[in-house]
């Protein structure tokens, strides 16, 4: 039997659930999936970044946006976002929606994500506290600098974090550069 939090749903290309899946069992197949990714700035504009800890089941050790997760079955996307926010870095703040982003990615391990996944923005003032079991570092990076730093060094970054960076981008229509 398994417990809702290792389970992630699986959605069509519209989005629409049509089932459950174990989450490496979803990995492993490369099934489609709903995911939320969530962006924190401060104010003066710099994204907080993560590194993931060397125990992630994959892209262990590598940079990512402040967070990331799969709603629970039942949970919606908006809920997942601030739960994972409070779980992963100690961070409580407003999200808003940034648009939704559809990708897949080999990540590694014989393990793929195929996402539908669910972008969110927020702003804090101040650092982070996070869970050590989730996040092995943490940085306020401005965006030239994540730029130069993700052209010269990509694999040090998650498969996913250049096209969801991309899309918030896209879809903040300027309010990030």
């Amino acid at each position: 039997m398994h417990d809702d939090r290792d389970e992630v749903v699986l959605v069509d290309e519209h989005d629409r659930e049509v089932g459950l899946a174990g989450k490496l069992d979803a990995h492993r197949a490369g099934q489609r999936h709903r995911a939320v990714s969530v962006f924190v700035f401060d104010d003066a504009g710099r994204l907080l970044l993560q590194r993931r800890s060397a125990r992630k089941y994959h892209s262990a050790g590598r940079w990512a946006n402040t967070c990331c997760s799969h709603p629970r079955p039942g949970e919606t996307t908006e809920a997942a976002a601030q739960r994972r926010l409070r779980e992963e870095m100690g961070i409580q703040c407003t999200l808003e929606r940034a648009g939704r982003f559809t990708y897949r990615a080999d990540v590694g391990g014989g393990l793929i994500e195929h996402e539908v996944d669910h972008l969110f923005v927020g702003r804090s003032g101040g650092d982070p506290s996070p869970d050590a079991g989730e996040v092995d570092a943490w940085r306020w990076a401005r965006p030239d600098e994540i730029d130069r730093d993700l052209a010269e060094r990509p694999e040090q970054y998650a498969a996913w974090f250049g096209g969801v960076l991309g899309a918030v981008r896209e879809n903040l229509a300027g309010g990030f550069r």
